[in-house]
Protein backbone atom coordinates (compact mmCIF):
# COMPACT_ATOMS: atom_id res chain seq x y z
CA UNK A 1 0.00 0.00 0.00
CA UNK A 2 1.22 3.49 -0.79
CA UNK A 3 1.95 5.54 2.29
CA UNK A 4 1.42 8.83 0.44
CA UNK A 5 -2.33 8.14 0.30
CA UNK A 6 -2.60 7.81 4.09
CA UNK A 7 -1.57 11.43 4.71
CA UNK A 8 -4.54 13.12 2.97
CA UNK A 9 -6.96 10.51 4.31
CA UNK A 10 -5.76 10.94 7.88
CA UNK A 11 -5.86 14.73 7.47
CA UNK A 12 -9.47 14.50 6.28
CA UNK A 13 -10.49 12.37 9.27
CA UNK A 14 -8.61 14.64 11.67
CA UNK A 15 -10.36 17.70 10.26
CA UNK A 16 -13.73 15.96 10.57
CA UNK A 17 -12.99 14.98 14.16
CA UNK A 18 -12.02 18.56 15.07
CA UNK A 19 -15.26 19.87 13.57
CA UNK A 20 -17.23 17.20 15.46
CA UNK A 21 -15.64 18.06 18.83
CA UNK A 22 -16.12 21.80 18.27
CA UNK A 23 -19.79 21.40 17.36
CA UNK A 24 -20.41 19.22 20.44
CA UNK A 25 -18.73 21.84 22.59
CA UNK A 26 -20.93 24.59 21.11
CA UNK A 27 -24.08 22.53 21.72
CA UNK A 28 -23.12 21.92 25.35
CA UNK A 29 -22.40 25.62 25.89
CA UNK A 30 -25.81 26.57 24.48
CA UNK A 31 -27.52 24.04 26.75
CA UNK A 32 -25.69 25.51 29.74
CA UNK A 33 -26.68 29.06 28.77
CA UNK A 34 -30.34 28.00 28.62
CA UNK A 35 -30.05 26.25 31.99
CA UNK A 36 -30.94 22.80 30.70
CA UNK A 37 -28.12 20.96 32.52
CA UNK A 38 -27.12 20.34 36.13
CA UNK A 39 -24.50 22.25 38.13
CA UNK A 40 -21.74 19.65 37.64
CA UNK A 41 -21.60 20.26 33.91
CA UNK A 42 -21.79 24.04 34.38
CA UNK A 43 -18.60 23.86 36.43
CA UNK A 44 -16.75 22.13 33.60
CA UNK A 45 -17.60 24.87 31.12
CA UNK A 46 -17.24 27.84 33.44
CA UNK A 47 -14.73 30.49 32.52
CA UNK A 48 -11.50 29.75 34.32
CA UNK A 49 -9.69 32.94 33.41
CA UNK A 50 -8.53 33.67 36.95
CA UNK A 51 -6.87 30.27 37.27
CA UNK A 52 -5.16 30.47 33.88
CA UNK A 53 -3.49 33.81 34.55
CA UNK A 54 -1.11 32.47 37.23
CA UNK A 55 -0.30 29.46 35.05
CA UNK A 56 0.64 31.71 32.16
CA UNK A 57 2.69 33.82 34.53
CA UNK A 58 4.53 30.72 35.76
CA UNK A 59 5.52 29.52 32.32
CA UNK A 60 6.41 33.02 31.20
CA UNK A 61 8.72 33.44 34.17
CA UNK A 62 10.33 30.01 33.73
CA UNK A 63 10.94 30.36 30.00
CA UNK A 64 12.21 33.93 30.36
CA UNK A 65 14.70 32.97 33.06
CA UNK A 66 15.88 29.94 31.08
CA UNK A 67 16.49 32.20 28.09
CA UNK A 68 18.27 34.64 30.37
CA UNK A 69 20.45 31.82 31.69
CA UNK A 70 21.47 30.83 28.17
CA UNK A 71 22.22 34.47 27.34
CA UNK A 72 24.32 34.93 30.49
CA UNK A 73 26.16 31.67 29.78
CA UNK A 74 27.06 32.84 26.30
CA UNK A 75 28.17 36.30 27.43
CA UNK A 76 30.45 35.15 30.25
CA UNK A 77 33.66 33.73 28.79
CA UNK A 78 34.40 31.67 31.93
CA UNK A 79 31.24 29.62 31.36
CA UNK A 80 32.38 27.60 28.39
CA UNK A 81 30.87 24.17 28.91
CA UNK A 82 27.42 22.90 28.15
CA UNK A 83 27.15 21.52 31.67
CA UNK A 84 27.48 25.01 33.13
CA UNK A 85 24.86 26.32 30.73
CA UNK A 86 22.48 23.52 31.69
CA UNK A 87 23.07 24.06 35.40
CA UNK A 88 22.42 27.80 35.02
CA UNK A 89 19.20 27.04 33.14
CA UNK A 90 18.03 24.74 35.93
CA UNK A 91 18.99 27.18 38.68
CA UNK A 92 17.35 30.17 36.98
CA UNK A 93 14.23 28.11 36.22
CA UNK A 94 14.07 26.94 39.85
CA UNK A 95 14.38 30.50 41.12
CA UNK A 96 11.57 31.53 38.79
CA UNK A 97 9.34 28.75 40.15
CA UNK A 98 10.08 29.79 43.73
CA UNK A 99 9.27 33.41 42.90
CA UNK A 100 6.09 32.26 41.16
CA UNK A 101 5.04 30.35 44.27
CA UNK A 102 5.11 33.51 46.36
CA UNK A 103 3.35 35.58 43.69
CA UNK A 104 0.64 32.96 43.12
CA UNK A 105 0.06 32.52 46.86
CA UNK A 106 -0.58 36.25 47.21
CA UNK A 107 -2.78 36.24 44.09
CA UNK A 108 -4.98 33.38 45.32
CA UNK A 109 -5.30 34.90 48.80
CA UNK A 110 -6.37 38.18 47.20
CA UNK A 111 -8.96 36.48 44.96
CA UNK A 112 -10.37 34.49 47.90
CA UNK A 113 -10.87 37.69 49.90
CA UNK A 114 -12.60 39.41 46.98
CA UNK A 115 -14.80 36.50 45.96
Amino acid sequence: MHVEILIPISFFFLLGYIIHVQSNNNIKRRLIEKGMVDEKLKYLYADKYDRNVPSSLKWGMVLTTIGLAVLVARLIPAVDSDEMTLSMMLIFGGVALIAYYFIATRFFKKTEKEG
